[in-house]
């Protein structure tokens, strides 16, 4: 039971700060979170972005090589 009784205490703690802060300290932090760089990139650098902008060319490279048999295929039936 002395769980339970620590968990409300935890949270009417976490909401009565939440409620005592001004609106516009909370604003601001949640901008500063919403700024914060990916996880991604702050462990390992550009690379991600490099693959990532890679693969995309890869992907469309293949889309329009297939396009452009589909194409030449409709030709010779007709």
């Amino acid at each position: 039971m002395a769980k339970g009784d620590e968990l409300v205490k935890y949270i009417t703690q976490r909401v009565v700060h939440y409620m005592d802060t001004p609106k516009d300290e909370r604003k601001e932090r949640r901008a500063q979170s919403r700024r914060k760089e990916p996880w991604s990139m702050k462990w390992f650098g550009m690379i991600p972005f490099a693959v990532s902008l890679w693969v995309g060319q890869k992907e469309s490279s293949m889309k329009s090589k297939h396009r452009k048999h589909r194409s030449s295929k409709k030709r010779e039936h007709t």
